[in-house]
């Protein structure tokens, strides 16, 4: 389905009325896991502004910026941040189902998705690292994390339920979704990631109803267009949970083969709870 202007238009407006609160989130969540950490920032050849400094020995004309010293009797450097050669992508599920919420008191998957995902981006981009969403330009530098703010909290009703193919070697990537349609996508993108030396984490994101199956009696279940009348939700829940537990299982044991690493997190706990165990499993922690 195309998408008109106006449509686009509208999109991007109810983006930037969401990205504040997104921003703020993100950045509480991060100081919670990791409020010393500040990278591996430093001078040197990269594309982001990091500083100015005032000139020393070794500054030659060409290096001095002679706008920012015309406003002083001091020569400044305007210094650009180093680019590390290690890069991460995430990617979150946009599917319909990922906008599930089972009560008012807690997020959609999709919401809690946007904080994790922006959270552990702005950690990876203090440690020195690029940092994108998978299928666009990673880069490093503060701004880097409103570009991800920004495409993170876009809507995107039209994309499908599996990343694209946009794995290259020794990338680390983060992948975000509740899992819950058709996972064959997953054992094709670890089998790619594998064979190019990529690894990184699976983050099942489910609601509390979805996780226990709290339900009893007549209910209806929809997602999107689908529809399933039930007049006995409760007799369900036994076979339910069953293959549940057998998608986990699987989701584990191809994580493990790949050497990546698979977590499952609840809408109502802690996000603190799951970026911690993001960061500590992707190395991070003990930078």
């Amino acid at each position: 389905m195309s998408v008109t202007p106006t449509d686009l238009r509208a999109r991007a407006e109810a983006a930037a009325g969401h990205l504040p609160g997104l921003i703020l989130s993100a950045e509480r969540l991060a100081a919670l896991v990791a409020p010393g950490a500040h990278g591996l920032r430093r001078a040197g050849p990269g594309e982001d502004f990091w500083q100015y400094r005032p000139a020393g020995v070794g500054d030659g004309a060409r290096s001095i910026d002679w706008r920012r010293s015309g406003r002083s009797d001091t020569q400044f450097v305007r210094d650009r941040e180093a680019q590390t050669a290690q890069s991460a992508a995430i990617w979150l599920s946009r599917v319909a189902g990922m906008d599930f919420t089972g009560g008012p008191d807690r997020p959609t998957k999709a919401a809690r998705g946007q904080v994790l995902a922006l959270a552990l981006g702005m950690l990876m981009l203090r440690g020195g690292e690029k940092v994108g969403l998978l299928g666009q330009p990673a880069r490093a530098g503060r701004i880097q994390a409103d570009r991800l703010a920004e495409a993170l909290a876009m809507p995107a009703p039209d994309a499908g339920d599996a990343p694209a193919p946009a794995l290259r070697p020794n990338l680390r990537v983060v992948i975000l979704s509740d899992f819950l349609t058709d996972p064959s996508w997953v054992a094709a993108l670890l089998a790619q990631a594998a064979g190019l030396g990529v690894t990184g984490l699976m983050i099942q994101i489910l609601d509390p109803d979805e996780a226990h199956f709290p339900y009893d009696g007549a209910v209806e279940f929809r997602s999107g267009s689908l529809r399933h009348n039930s007049r006995d939700a409760g007799g369900l829940r036994a076979v339910y949970l069953a293959r549940l537990a057998e998608r986990q299982a699987w989701l584990s044991g191809q994580a493990q083969r790949a050497g990546w690493g698979f977590g499952t997190h609840l809408t109502d706990a802690d996000p603190a709870q799951a970026l911690s165990w993001a960061w500590q499993a992707l190395g991070q922690g003990a930078r």
